[in-house]
């Protein structure tokens, strides 16, 4: 019997790899297996083909680092995914441009006038830029294209250290509950974006005069000359975690309306879950998710005009 007035958090049991495939061959996948029995295919048949030429322990010892290597990469992982989605995407990645620009119409390249060597030592010409979603459906939906829908919603945050042993294990069992209740893809973002207390500290001036008691208001008046101190002293960071729940759409045409209300569904089922953990998850609109976007692409915000240095007068 555990004392419920213990202080000491007991430990609780959250599945790390909810998502892994299933073995069809003894400890193999499907991917695995069919990866292993193409590369025994193909080694068993150039055998054959330089059975003729090639002594049969000269081609064991020629192709005993192949098979080795093909074997690492299907049997091995990073991080949860295999080592051969790694090298797809390594390649992909070498594939794609790296300097890319916001250009729907498209990149032109250099006119003819540039100096070929100036225009060789730029290198190649930056890429289109394209978005990995097409539009902001009117609920807050984004459109993914081919990848399905997804809907996002910002979550506060909850004081662990300062709870009791007790109150930490209600947090984390609440919190596990909810990830072994997941149905889809899920992802839990902590942005660091800059903050800006003016509006803060204005606020605390302007209601300051309106309080009950002259202490509270010089208290007020106190409070907002350190924000408005703290404001004008440099950058500000803060943390902001956004939920962001994905639907794959199996068929495009005809299932990007379900693919978005399954995606708001399974948001609110997250509120619900998380209430309990004391994390209140709140739904983005379309113009909460459009700024949300927007000041990811772009996070440091455009300088307002009074911050500009002035020239000289002419």
């Amino acid at each position: 019997m555990t004392d419920v007035h213990d202080e000491a958090a007991a430990a609780t049991r959250i599945p790390a790899d909810i998502a892994r495939p299933d073995r069809v061959l003894g400890p193999l996948t499907a991917r695995q297996a069919a990866i292993l029995a193409a590369c025994a295919l193909v080694l068993y048949g150039g055998y054959w083909i330089l059975r003729p030429v090639m002594a049969p322990l000269a081609y064991l010892v020629m192709t005993v680092p192949v098979a080795g290597v093909v074997t690492a990469i299907a049997l091995g992982s990073r991080e949860g995914i295999g080592l051969d989605q790694f090298l797809l995407a390594a390649c992909a990645h070498a594939r794609t441009p790296k300097r890319r620009a916001h250009a729907p119409e498209g990149v032109p390249a250099l006119p003819d006038i540039v100096n070929p060597r100036l225009t060789q030592a730029a290198g190649p010409v930056p890429a289109a830029m394209r978005m990995p979603y097409s539009r902001v459906s009117p609920v807050g939906v984004l459109d993914l294209r081919g990848h399905g829908r997804a809907a996002l919603a910002t979550c506060s945050t909850v004081n662990f250290d300062l709870r009791s042993g007790a109150e930490q294990q209600g947090l984390v069992a609440a919190f596990a509950r909810w990830l072994n209740s997941l149905t889809g893809p899920t992802q839990l973002l902590v942005r660091c974006h800059r903050t800006d207390l003016a509006p803060l500290a204005d606020r605390l001036h302007h209601h300051a005069p309106a309080l009950p008691h002259p202490a509270l208001e010089r208290a007020a008046w106190a409070h907002a000359d350190y924000l408005a101190e703290l404001a004008a002293g440099g950058d500000l960071l803060t943390r902001q975690i956004v939920l962001v729940t994905r639907e794959q759409s199996t068929r495009p045409q005809s299932g990007s309306a379900a693919g978005g209300g399954r995606a708001i569904q399974r948001v609110q089922e997250a509120a619900r879950a998380l209430a309990p953990a004391e994390i209140s998850v709140t739904p983005l609109d379309a113009d909460e998710t459009t700024a949300l976007i927007t000041a990811a692409c772009n996070p440091d915000p455009p300088s307002t005009p009074g911050t500009e240095a002035e020239g000289d007068d002419a």
